[in-house]
């Protein structure tokens, strides 16, 4: 059933009910909130580490930090849904994204901007699966992939205008209205929510792996913080490296001895005996880790090399956002007819296409060539990310359709957060060892700290940088190409109907 005791069965059919739409409007705008201020800071790095006057490997923790915590909070979410309801969680949400926001934009250190976004990500970490929960259990399990779709709006909007929104904000306003902008939209999105989302029905949940949550969350944190080092010790030797990177592997692991022993892990590894949902989670990471790195390095090639404004380099990436706009409406349509497995694959073969072109990055190399690449990566990446977390889904058992969805989008905050630490910290060494480290900003800080006669000479080794740090996310592209030939074919099997005493599962 929905949320307001609609039979979810009832709204099953073919299309999108008005009831359904205005649903969505909530949750997509919510959703555009929260995705949007990814896009945003991506194109502020480079301001951000010059206000702070820090390095590269520090400031990456600004969106590092943010993803970190959408993955904590994402079993949360799903515990809290059962437990207090989706429309609490969901309005609950918004207002933690709004109090992280609205101090984030008064940060007065690095310190202070990173911990504020970690709580902006406590937030915005609950906004993501409570609407997909809420616009689930209205739709119906037979148009998984056009909700799906629906709620891939604000990925095809975030690309666009977050960049150019953030460029314009950081340029000829201030850097810190790129949080600030967040307080009226989720004002709007709140009042919204309050009065269009059906009454919430709490009901008992299984009990919150608590010692889980404590093991994987701290694990992961201090693998990348140990691993954020290596550019500035200059290996892995050092012990600011090897003592939080280990550390961090023994929480991992300790988590993984016992989510296989536990009777409610945070994350269900029992689920990846399924070869479809195993399949599609590793090809998912894969993609994220370097989909989601290659973003943190777009803006910071066109501010660093090229000498572009925030705002031109936001207008420079909007290309890739227009790409994916045109294929993302028609991928869940085609993943639910035919199979998530062919549009999947030629996604991928579109973005490792497009990909190559960054990997021969010069100086000079021409903006029509850049701005092409991007928009055919945009048509990859519509192509690719729907159709995959749709296939992880559609041969999971109903009973398991909660615990697979939660652990689902913990894998791709996870992979996020790897794919932004890994490819900062693989750009960091790569600057340093063409370029002098200066001050406290290492190889970031001497790229940018280039005189201006100076420029003609030192810019080719700085592209060239970043070519050779593109290389690292085409790998990882085309190694993502091989579980994907494996994603199922065909029409999704028809399910049962849901009885009226029947419970649509919590998807998260």
């Amino acid at each position: 059933m929905s949320e307001g005791g609609r039979p979810a069965a009832a709204s099953g059919g073919a299309g999108l009910d008005r009831r359904l739409l205005a649903i969505g409007s909530v949750v997509v705008l919510g959703a555009i909130m929260s995705i949007l201020d990814i896009t945003v800071v991506n194109v502020a790095i480079n301001k951000l580490s010059v206000e702070f006057d820090t390095s590269l490997e520090t400031i990456q923790w600004v969106v590092t930090g943010y993803t970190l915590a959408l993955a904590t909070v994402i079993p949360l979410s799903r515990w809290a849904a059962d437990r207090f309801g989706t429309k609490r969680l969901y309005l609950t949400a918004i207002a933690l994204f709004l109090a992280g926001s609205a101090l984030a934009g008064t940060a007065w250190s690095v310190e202070s901007l990173i911990f504020f976004r970690v709580l902006q990500g406590l937030g915005g970490g609950m906004i993501m699966p409570a609407g997909m929960t809420i616009l689930t259990q209205a739709a119906g399990p037979q148009r998984v992939g056009r909700v799906m779709s629906v709620l891939g709006v604000p990925m095809l909007l975030g690309p666009i205008f977050g960049p150019i929104l953030g460029g314009w904000l950081v340029d000829d306003i201030s850097w810190r209205w790129i949080f600030f902008i967040n307080v009226p939209v989720g004002i709007v999105a709140f009042v919204l929510g309050l009065r269009i989302l059906d009454k919430d029905e709490p009901k008992p949940t299984e009990k919150l792996d608590v010692p889980g949550l404590l093991m994987l969350s701290p694990g992961l944190a201090a693998l990348i913080y140990g691993l954020a080092q290596v550019p500035k010790h200059g290996g892995l030797g050092h012990a600011e490296v090897l003592i939080p990177a280990l550390g961090g592997v023994v929480l991992i692991g300790a988590f993984i001895v016992r989510a296989l022993r536990t009777r409610y892990p945070l994350i269900d590894l029992k689920l990846f005996a399924n070869r479809t949902f195993s399949v599609s989670a590793i090809a998912m990471v894969l993609f994220v880790v370097a989909f989601f790195g290659a973003m943190l390095m777009f803006p910071l090639y066109y501010q660093t090399v090229r000498m572009e404004t925030a705002l031109s380099a936001g207008l420079l990436l909007a290309p890739q956002g227009i790409g994916a706009m045109l294929t993302m409406p028609l991928a869940g349509v085609i993943a639910d007819r035919y199979g998530p497995a062919r549009i999947a694959q030629t996604g991928i073969v579109v973005i490792v296409g497009a990909m190559v072109v960054f990997t021969q990055l010069g100086a000079d190399t021409s903006y029509w060539l850049l701005g092409g690449a991007l928009f055919v990566m945009g048509l990859g990446m519509g192509m690719t990310m729907m159709p995959m977390m749709s296939a992880a889904l559609r041969t999971i058992t109903r009973t398991d359709v909660a615990n697979a969805s939660t652990s689902l989008n913990i894998v791709q905050q996870i992979g996020a957060s790897i794919g932004t630490a890994t490819m900062s910290v693989i750009l960091s060494s790569e600057l340093a060892n063409r370029l002098p480290a200066t001050g406290s900003r290492g190889g970031l800080g001497a790229a940018q700290g280039v005189p201006p006669e100076a420029r003609a000479t030192i810019n080719p080794l700085i592209a060239d940088a970043f070519g050779s740090t593109f290389v690292w996310s085409l790998v990882l592209l085309a190694v993502a190409f091989l579980p994907a030939l494996l994603l199922p074919r065909g029409k999704a099997p028809e399910m049962p109907e849901v009885a009226e005493d029947e419970k649509i599962p919590v998807v998260l």
